[in-house]
């Protein structure tokens, strides 16, 4: 029998994808999807794709109406999902999108995000040791960051092997502007943006900065230091990440390879590309997959990770699901694919 699933942040683009999803999956059926100041509205007049969702509107955001559903999906501004999961009953399943439960430690929450520390949660990256079967055994999951999903698959198995150092980590990392939401601003406008990229929170202040060291240190068991570079990127969606490491004493390609190759050779969502190809984001565009490439560099004595991902499926909306999925005691897979979409 199939579930019931409810979205607050309806309106969003991760909630946009979360309903094309949600209405093709086997095992969920749709329920109220709320959306604040949309409320009422309906919800092919925000989302004109999701046409066979005609007739049904966008009801307001409360815990009574969202509650009768058996899982409930947050993709909610952050900082906003900790008072309306207190009120959501113990028994609904709750997948935060935003990044409330995601970190451990409340005074990197007050310096990142500001204001009160709602928690911590189950951290919802399927493919980390450990990770899904906590997932499936648990009730409330945070899902992981759109940037630090690719950049945490890419160097958490090179951290567990001791391939890299943790203390020099540095990523540079392009995202479409649907990663900044659908909030209008000045620097998000097309003729901004159109035949342009620019960097932005530069210097170690971007909030994904402490959940990327804190998921890399307990992969790695010592307490990683990452500089973390973002970039604003001609595109709707996608991200492409470019992590390096200092590498340990004579660490090789090979060696890398191998460790990537053991981690992720048996994940559904996770494809390490063959030597010499890499990474783009047209070729996961749509798609739950983490693209992967390594490389060793004797040189400057560095290696260097590149990642693929769509920042709305498997950096949001599809990994949501895939948790919701091991939550609710369905195939991980049901309802995603890892093929993309092209041209």
């Amino acid at each position: 029998m199939a579930l019931t699933a409810a979205v607050a942040g309806g309106s969003g683009y991760a909630g946009g994808e979360l309903l094309r999803l949600l209405h093709a999956h086997p095992d969920f059926s749709i329920g109220p999807v709320a959306a604040g100041r949309h409320t009422g509205v309906a919800i092919t007049d925000v989302h004109p794709h999701l046409i066979a969702l005609t007739g049904q509107h966008f009801v307001e955001t409360g815990a009574h109406t969202l509650g009768q559903a058996d899982v409930v999906f947050l993709a909610l501004p952050h900082g906003e999902s900790g008072t309306l999961v207190s009120q959501l009953p113990n028994d609904c399943l709750v997948v935060d999108l935003g990044a409330d439960f995601r970190l451990t430690d409340a005074n990197a929450w007050q310096k990142y995000y500001g204001g009160e520390h709602a928690g911590t949660w189950v951290y919802g990256l399927p493919e980390l040791p450990g990770a899904r079967t906590a997932i499936a055994q648990s009730t409330r999951v945070a899902n992981p960051g759109c940037f630090p999903t690719g950049i945490i698959v890419g160097l958490a198995p090179l951290l567990a092997a001791d391939l890299v150092e943790p203390d020099d980590v540095v990523v540079v990392a392009a995202s479409g502007t649907s990663g900044a939401g659908r909030g209008l601003t000045d620097s998000l406008l097309g003729s901004e943006v159109m035949n342009s990229m620019s960097a932005y929170k530069v210097g170690g202040v971007h909030q994904h900065t402490p959940e990327i060291e804190q998921a890399l240190s307990a992969a790695g068991g010592d307490q990683v230091t990452v500089l973390f570079t973002p970039s604003l990127a001609p595109m709707p969606r996608g991200i492409l990440a470019t992590s390096t490491a200092k590498a340990a004493q004579g660490v090789t390609t090979e060696e890398v390879h191998a460790a990537l190759h053991a981690a992720y050779v048996h994940e559904p969502f996770v494809q390490l590309l063959p030597p010499g190809q890499w990474p783009t984001t047209a070729a996961v565009l749509g798609s739950n997959q983490v693209y992967l490439q390594a490389v060793a560099d004797a040189h400057s004595g560095r290696v260097t990770v590149v990642s693929a991902i769509d920042n709305l499926t498997k950096g949001a909306a599809g990994q949501a699901i895939q948790n919701a999925n091991l939550m609710a005691g369905f195939a991980e897979t049901s309802g995603l694919t890892g093929m993309g979409v092209a041209p």
